[in-house]
């Protein structure tokens, strides 16, 4: 059973930086999507972006895209957000999920870390 877990979530004033963790476990995931999705006071569930493990490529969605990059470390099992330049609206609960190959959806998901930008 894959079991994800996310951190560095935390209170930050505009303007500033947090980068967030997601270590993947209990499974393999070559070949998987591993995405980044965050519930907002604005947006129920918002799709930040991905990356493609083994694969190494990485999107993030255009209205993020400068502000926000996605990496992933195969060696230890770690997909990483950095995120810069935050602003309140992008306060919220961040979450990774796994969309195993050849799966139409994602199947596993992590409890979340909080974000907490302040104006």
């Amino acid at each position: 059973q894959v079991q994800l877990v996310e951190s560095g979530g935390g209170l930050v004033q505009t303007g500033g930086s947090l980068r967030l963790s997601c270590v993947v476990s209990g499974g393999t995931v070559s070949g998987s999507i591993l995405a980044w999705i965050r519930q907002t006071a604005r947006k129920d569930r918002e799709f930040v972006g991905q990356f493609i493990w083994n694969g190494g490529s990485a999107y993030v969605t255009d209205s993020m895209k400068g502000r926000f990059t996605i990496s992933g470390d195969n060696a230890s099992n770690t997909m990483y957000l950095q995120m810069n330049s935050l602003e309140p609206d992008d306060t919220g609960i961040y979450i990774c999920a796994v969309r195993p190959k050849g799966a139409p959806d994602y199947e596993f998901w992590g409890p979340g870390t909080q974000v907490t930008v302040s104006s």
